[in-house]
């Protein structure tokens, strides 16, 4: 049995032809339906003969035949029985083989020795011959053990014949030494026919296996893809949204292949949906940032991931969405994408429960954090926007209303208008929240607040003698310390942890997650349970690619192609169902066809050897020969004009013509065909043409270099007999030489034998000049007249290649078929590696993406700092003025549409090659947030002279003008006066992914910050920026106005200055 997972190979990869898997394949697939074909033939055969014996003759005087048939007609049926237990089949094949094969022999000398003194050599030739060809095409033997029994077959009989017949024979010992000389001819020819026969049944089987094993691979690999990126993309997006952006996303990649034109559209897609009665939920982090200001940047991503996994199981338990992070700020919605009653009573129970998880951080690390929670119901649009960065998102009043709910909120309290308190009805008690003293927005809408009580507060007993010992313990590490090594105790999934799971992201959330720990010592947890859980799915992975390797080989195997019940085929034709394959099949080329060629003028030389050493020397005989001989000298000159002549070709042109003529003689199906007709049809011909040119002589005619043209009677038998009866050998010849054509079409062969068959068994058995007898009064093998055994022999060898070729035809079309489906799949892989790509692309940068996703594939925690990174921060104020609900602009989704538009060309203007360095990190509403200096490898700035390390700032500013430029154009097209205000500072950042069941790549830091107060404090159409970056920006030859001191919160006074912009557009040549 074959290790599972042992086959999942890459393109490089190479197995072998004695791997278990493929002599698994090679028994089911090949060896078990030609077992199963031989012994069904055997059986018919045998049958046949013995109802024609009790016919014709006396059974008592024939008994050793008798027995011997039908002891070898029982040992086959249940052979054949035995065939249908696989397990058996396998186990005993080679036994199988050896008595089938013993079987044959035995029956074929047993018929030999009924009568004593009474031996021919031209006698059981063809049975023997069946023998020879059958061990190699049919039975399951390799190349050695085939050679082996098939030149023992040919030996035995030619040397027990040859001793019986010398010993009991009157006659010459010249026409015996002939008749043994073709008699070995017949046997080579079998046995050289037969070897090139199975080697080219090998290779094609093994490239067949191969093609099977990549396409596994492939489809192996496009369900990975898929559910990676299934699971991907529910990571970035709603299920009811993803696959809209996916088919759109494949819909572009087409068009791109294709090089076709994208649709003239005024508007980029926009995938936004409305829905009612639903209640969003704020909450922010109070104390996080002094927090954040002493963590390195590990202890910040692994800090924030574990908080914000924890609020998303929270969130997943309480049936609310998570929709963004923004810092330390995290916004939720209940009710989407499916509309719940109790929608208001999922936020408020999720908010008690952010409060009680930051309650617990905080007794057990001694970390002064709270969590502020504010809450309000109404409605929102909630999709997409832009072309970059996807981030679900939701817009509305009652959306803004909800964030001010969260700033005018009390810590460690949750904070709710009173729509949501009408949704609650009597769920929860409330008392006065007052928040239009915190906030002048609430006041001036009138806007009635409450606070929640959370009802575990009364059962709330004092136990604060355990959380002080652990605080205690622990109060010599620093605070971020102790909060990030209690927090990884909560074992929160590492971002695109699930994209290997055959679950889906909705189920990667385990039971021990959701268990509420008692105790939880502030020492390092560790992360056995990750890589147990990771080495578990490798496991799974490899045993669903073993299992589906061997249920395609078994269905390959059960394929009933005799019934015409085969995948990806019609009838019993084996024609394919899509019709384009046939066309494709049919102009295949044909590697070996030039071999084919050289074994059918092998078998034409053999057929002339046979005649030659056994037929009267005429001049018929001769010219005939010569005449097919130089059909076949031109068909080889042809097939091979490319590799004799290429030296002599430049000299003559004619030669030129000839080897272009011979190099399409494998690819050309109108070339081909004709050749090998003809090819087959002269060898078909001649096999039989001069026994009817003898027939057709007067009766009293010899020629005169006939030696032995009279009949002369030796025995009970004549030269005339045994004349007719090699020629019936060189028609059995002429059959193998068209079977050795394997992969020509089967249709053609079958029209070939056909005509022949039907030939020679018409000329067999025309009497000739009163004549009707064959031979005489030969009763040899229990028939009275042998040409009743040469027509079954003929009929025998017409149906087995018949039946072989009709094997060999589905082989050559299922390779067609599995290479088709390669390349479809392959294709399919391509592309879903492409859509993947493009999620990636628009969920983290593509240095960080490489660190998740592929064959290196990390699964540690992504952070980084850097020492200097440009932070801007865009925005269009005037949007939030702009923005209205109502009925004539679908409420709210029309002025959304403008916004996507914006946001859409924003992004655009990244596929530019100068703002390459530039990362767009997210959208905020109408601010627009993005980054440059993020794909220089950490530590190599210092390496840089001073004008390449601050030349991204400076790509930067050209790129806010942009901004302002494109948002100019849209004001002209859409008769609007839109304007953006900029902030932007440099400095370091730390950079990181978050968040596991929706990864998100976000920067932190007090560059940042000050970036976003930038933003926040300046003036509309104009770049604010700090002193620190307007001295690179002079440096680099930009021209800045100081502004002056402005207050900043957190930051007091800062003195800032408003880039030139005028004086910036000179610059843009530099960059």
């Amino acid at each position: 049995m074959p290790a599972k997972g042992k086959y999942f190979f890459n393109e490089n990869d190479d197995c072998s032809i004695s791997d278990p898997l493929y002599e698994k394949y090679r028994y089911t697939s090949q060896q078990h339906p030609l077992l199963l074909l031989l012994l069904s033939i055997a059986i018919i055969f045998w049958t046949t003969l013995i109802i024609i014996f009790f016919v014709t003759h006396k059974p008592h005087d024939h008994l050793a035949f008798i027995i011997a048939v039908c002891a070898a007609l029982v040992i086959f049926a249940v052979i054949y029985l035995l065939l249908c237990i696989e397990s058996l089949f396998r186990r005993w094949l080679t036994l199988f083989g050896v008595m089938i094969w013993i079987c044959f022999l035995i029956v074929g000398y047993v018929s030999l020795s009924e009568k004593e003194n009474d031996y021919q050599l031209w006698e059981q030739v063809p049975f023997f011959l069946f023998i020879i060809f059958t061990v190699y095409t049919m039975l399951p033997f390799g190349m050695r053990g085939a050679v082996i029994i098939s030149v023992l077959s040919a030996l035995s009989h030619i040397i027990v014949l040859s001793i019986v017949v010398s010993m009991t024979s009157r006659e010459n010992k010249e026409p015996i030494l002939f008749r043994l000389l073709a008699n070995a001819v017949i046997f080579l020819c079998g046995n050289l026919m037969g070897a090139f026969h199975k080697r080219q049944m090998q290779v094609a089987s093994w490239d067949l296996y191969r093609y099977t094993l990549k396409c596994i691979q492939v489809r192996m690999k496009l369900k990975i893809e898929k559910r990676q990126q299934e699971n991907l993309l529910l990571s970035i997006l709603p299920a009811h949204i993803s696959m809209e952006m996916k088919l759109a996303i494949i819909e572009r990649l087409k068009e791109t292949n294709d090089n076709r034109q994208m649709h003239d559209n005024n508007f980029h897609s926009l995938y936004v949906k409305r829905h009612q009665n639903v209640s969003i939920l704020y909450a922010d982090i109070v104390g996080f940032t002094r927090l954040a200001s002493d963590c390195s940047p590990k202890e910040l991503v692994v800090m924030l991931n574990e908080l914000f996994g924890k609020f998303d199981q929270i969130a997943k338990e309480n049936e609310c969405m998570r929709i963004k992070i923004l810092g330390d700020c995290y916004y939720c919605v209940s009710g989407l994408p499916v509309s719940l009653p109790v929608h208001a009573r999922n936020c408020v129970k999720m908010g008690l429960d952010m409060c009680e998880a930051i309650k617990q951080v905080r007794e057990a690390t001694g970390v002064d954090i709270n969590m502020r929670v504010g809450i309000h119901s109404g409605n929102v649009l909630c999709g997409v926007i832009g072309l970059r960065k996807w981030q679900y998102d939701v817009w509305s009043h009652d959306v803004s209303l909800a964030n001010r709910m969260e700033s005018a909120g009390v810590p460690g309290r949750v904070h709710i208008t009173e729509a949501t308190l009408n949704h609650l009805g009597k769920a929860y008690e409330v008392e006065e929240g007052n928040g239009h003293l915190r906030d002048p927005y609430l006041e001036s809408m009138n806007i009635k607040t409450y606070l929640v009580v959370d009802p575990r507060s009364k059962q709330c007993v004092s136990n604060n003698h355990l959380p002080k010992t652990r605080v205690n313990d622990g109060l010599k590490m620093r605070a971020s310390v102790r909060m990030t090594r209690y927090l990884e105790s909560w074992g929160a999934a590492r971002p695109f942890a699930h994209l290997n799971h055959r679950e889906s992201v909705s189920s990667d959330s385990s039971s021990s997650q959701g268990r509420r720990r008692k105790e939880i010592p502030l020492c390092s947890t560790g992360r056995q349970r990750t890589s147990d859980r990771n080495s578990s799915q490798k496991g799974r992975i490899e045993e669903d690619i073993y299992d589906e390797m061997m249920s395609t080989i078994e269905g390959l195997s059960s394929t009933n192609l005799w019934c015409g019940k085969s995948d990806g085929f019609c009838g019993f034709s084996l024609i394919f169902a899509e019709p384009g394959l046939e066309k494709e099949y049919c102009t295949i080329p044909i590697l070996k066809l030039k071999s084919y060629f050289a074994c059918a003028s092998f078998v034409f030389f053999c057929i002339f050897l046979i005649q030659l050493f056994i037929m009267p020397k005429t001049a018929k005989l001769g010219i005939s020969f010569g005449v097919v001989a130089l059909i076949i000298v031109l068909t080889l000159f042809v097939c091979f004009a490319e590799k004799c002549m290429k030296c002599c070709s430049e000299q003559w042109p004619f030669l030129r013509h000839l080897c272009a003529i011979s190099e399409k003689v494998e690819t050309m199906p109108l070339l081909r065909l004709p050749l090998a007709v003809i090819t087959i049809g002269a060898l078909l011909i001649i096999a039989i043409f001069n026994l009817t040119t003898e027939r057709n002589k007067p009766a009293n005619f010899t020629g005169s270099n006939d030696l032995c043209a009279t009949t002369c009677p030796f025995g009970n038998t004549t030269q005339s007999c045994i004349e007719e009866t090699y020629y019936a050998y060189c028609c059995i010849l002429g059959f193998i030489a068209c079977s050795v054509f394997l992969q020509m079409s089967f249709e053609l062969k079958v029209l070939l034998l056909s005509i022949a068959v039907t030939v020679y068994l018409i000329i067999f058995n025309t009497p000739q000049h009163g004549n009707s007898s064959f031979c005489g009064n030969s009763t040899r093998f229990f028939i009275e007249e042998p040409k009743t055994m040469t027509n079954l022999y003929l009929v025998l060898f017409y149906i087995t290649l018949i039946l072989l070729a009709k094997q060999i035809g589905y082989y050559c079309r299922l390779d067609c078929l599995w290479k088709n489906k390669f390349k479809k799949e392959h294709e399919q892989f391509e592309t879903m590696e492409n859509v993947n790509r493009l999620l990636l692309e628009n969920v983290l940068p593509a240095h960080v993406a490489a660190y998740f996703i592929g064959e290196k594939r990390n699964e540690d925690w992504y952070h980084q700092s850097y020492d200097c990174v440009c932070v801007m921060f865009a925005s269009v104020p005037d949007f939030k003025v702009f923005y209205t609900e109502c009925d004539v602009n679908k409420e709210g989704l029309e002025c959304l549409r403008l916004l996507n538009e914006i946001i859409a060309d924003f992004d655009e203007l990244l596929l530019k090659p100068k703002f390459s360095g530039v990362e767009k990190i997210k959208t905020i509403g109408s601010t627009y947030m993005a980054a440059a200096g993020l794909s220089v490898t950490p530590g190599q700035e210092n390496n840089q002279d001073k004008e390449r390390q601050h030349a991204h700032i400076g790509i930067m500013v050209e790129y806010g003008i942009a901004l302002m430029s494109k948002l100019d154009g849209i004001n002209r097209h859409s008769f609007n006066n839109f304007r953006l205000r900029i902030g932007i500072n440099h400095g370091p950042v730390i950079a990181g992914v978050i968040g596991a069941r929706k990864p998100q790549y976000d920067i932190w830091g007090n560059t940042v910050n000050v970036a976003s107060r930038m933003e926040s404090t300046g003036e509309l159409g104009k770049i604010q920026v700090t002193e620190e970056t307007s001295k690179i920006l002079q440096e680099l030859g930009y021209s800045c106005e100081c502004r002056g001191l402005i207050n900043v919160k957190g930051k007091g006074e800062l003195r800032t200055y408003f880039v030139c912009t005028e004086t910036a557009k000179f610059q843009e040549e530099k960059f």
